[in-house]
Parts: C-alpha cells; structure tokens; sequence
C-alpha cells in the first residue's frame, strides 16, 4: 500500500472512534437528562451549552422547583468525549435568581456562566407555558 493509502484508513479510523466517542456520550447525556426529569417530576428543568470550538465546552442542567428553589445544578465540562456530569452542590437550595447572580459574576469560567444562562432561560420559558396552560379559560386542571 501507498503512504497516501495509509493516510487515508488511518483518518478513517479517526473518524470511526470518535464518532463511536459523540455517540457514547449522547447516550450519557441522554440517560443522565431523563434521570433528572423522572426525579424531579414537579419542577423544571432547564439545559444549557456553551461549545468550544478548539476549548472546552460546557454543558449546565438545572433543577428547580415550583417556588424556583435550585434543587440540582449538574455541569459537564472538558474537551473530549470522555467527560461526564458532576454535581455542584453549591447553590442547591438557593433561589435561582443567586445561582444566576453568582455565576455570572464569576470571571473564572465564562463557558459555565453562559451554559446557566441559557439552562435559565429554558426554565423561564417552560414556567411561563406551563401558566399560560394554567390561565386558559375551560381547560382542565392537571392531575398529578
């Protein structure tokens, strides 16, 4: 075989391990995402994502309940495939608003500050469907 023949397979094989690596890890966010929502059924959640391109990107979810009481912050954060949820017990128990004040006050990782601003804007959005459901005149009232 040629150096270019080589070249070639060897950037196959590339390839073929680090799609086999995205897929493992969409698994791991997906198993991890569906824990939380059957956990906490009575809350929101919210996701957010900070990508790097050639840096670390960062994944954040967020767990609050009714009254937007921080419940659970879980922060995926690294550069490869092989990074996995870590929960941040800090702001459990917080209301959501010093969660969001106290990252985004935190130059250290910018990629977390905005992953959690995005998770709360999520959070904001899913709270304000669910009362505009509440408010809709003749509609049943949810069972739980």
């Amino acid at each position: 075989m040629a150096i270019w023949q080589w070249a070639l397979l060897g950037l196959g094989l590339a390839w073929l391990v680090q799609s086999a690596g995205v897929w493992l890890q969409m698994m791991h966010y997906s198993d991890v995402f569906k824990g939380v929502t059957a956990r906490y059924a009575d809350g929101y959640v919210g996701a957010g994502q900070k990508r790097g391109r050639f840096g670390r990107g960062t994944i954040a979810i967020i767990v609050v309940d009714s009254d937007l009481i921080v419940r659970r912050l879980l922060v995926m954060s690294g550069r490869s495939v092989l990074a996995r949820f870590r929960r941040v017990e800090e702001p459990e128990g917080q209301p959501l608003g010093a969660l969001q004040n106290s990252v985004g006050s935190s130059p250290a990782d910018p990629g977390l500050a905005e992953a959690v601003t995005q998770a709360i804007a999520q959070i904001e959005t899913a709270r304000a469907k669910a009362k505009d459901e509440e408010d809709v005149p003749g509609a049943l009232p949810a069972t739980a």
